[in-house]
């Protein structure tokens, strides 16, 4: 009786956990087949602000500059993450490891608008005495979301480093693999669903990323995130609806085949393991 109680509890729980948080995304999808254009009156289905999204020009543009930059920071923190990953979870006791994992996670702990205002600072006083960046746009946005988006990614790939079985590794450096060697072809494989999960991750916050955009942005960069934020301000428009529902139904279309690659990988990994 006890244990039925706590199961149908549970599952109540459960449920309205996933209804919170799903059930306002399943609204905006409806109202954006909304023929009116105040967006909480329901006056039919219609096709008619998908068309307008798609002709208009702006969003296009700062979707384009949104994607570019989110694809390029994430191979970017990847890349940064992963180094950083291995030099926390590989490398014994050095002098400062304790300061740089602090550097490294800093950016997911402290505030975006702290985050932003110290680059947006720091990038002024570099143009100023190096001339460099001429002026603020797709580069100063890119390094900041570098900057956020690496520190998520060493978090992920340290984990995984941490609780991997290295006796492969052993194994391989046994029988005279070089350190390099053993990295491309046995760790990074090993760790590929955290470097893909990782890339996902910073992905995702690239693409949303408000608040540090706001602060190293300048004139002709205009993201997607900064494009909605000025639209809503002056008031809801069903062609936000349509814009948001594409960008849902995408993120879930490339979370699915993601995970469904990686599933199969890590299939793939346990039958070799299992017939060797």
């Amino acid at each position: 009786m006890n244990g039925n109680n706590i199961s149908w509890f549970g599952k109540l729980s459960l449920g309205l956990g996933f209804a919170f948080l799903y059930v306002p995304i399943l609204i905006l999808i409806v109202y954006s087949f909304n023929a009116s254009k105040l967006v909480t009156v329901w006056a039919g289905f219609s096709l008619h602000w998908y068309g307008e999204l798609f002709r208009d020009d702006a969003v296009i543009s700062s979707f384009g500059l949104s994607l570019k930059i989110a694809l390029f920071s994430s191979a970017m923190s990847v890349v940064l993450g992963t180094i950083a990953g291995l030099v926390l979870a590989r490398f014994g006791p050095f002098k400062g490891k304790s300061l740089f994992a602090g550097m490294i996670t800093a950016p997911m702990v402290m505030p975006e608008v702290i985050v932003g205002l110290s680059m947006l600072l720091l990038f002024v006083q570099m143009q100023q005495w190096l001339g460099f960046p001429a002026e603020r746009g797709v580069l100063t946005i890119w390094i900041g979301h570098v900057t956020l988006c690496m520190a998520y990614v060493t978090v992920v790939i340290r984990s995984r480093l941490v609780e991997m079985d290295r006796s492969v590794e052993e194994a391989a450096m046994d029988l005279g693999a070089r350190p390099l060697k053993i990295f491309f072809l046995i760790t990074l494989p090993i760790i590929a669903p955290a470097i893909a999960s990782g890339f996902l991750l910073a992905f995702t916050l690239s693409l949303d990323d408000l608040v540090i955009t706001a602060f190293l942005s300048g004139p002709g960069s205009t993201t997607l995130p900064q494009l909605i934020f000025s639209r809503v301000r002056l008031g809801l428009n069903p062609e936000i609806n349509a814009l948001a529902t594409i960008t849902v139904l995408a993120v879930a279309t490339l979370v699915i085949v993601a995970n469904r690659v990686m599933v199969k990988a890590e299939q793939r990994r346990a039958r070799l393991a299992a017939a060797g």
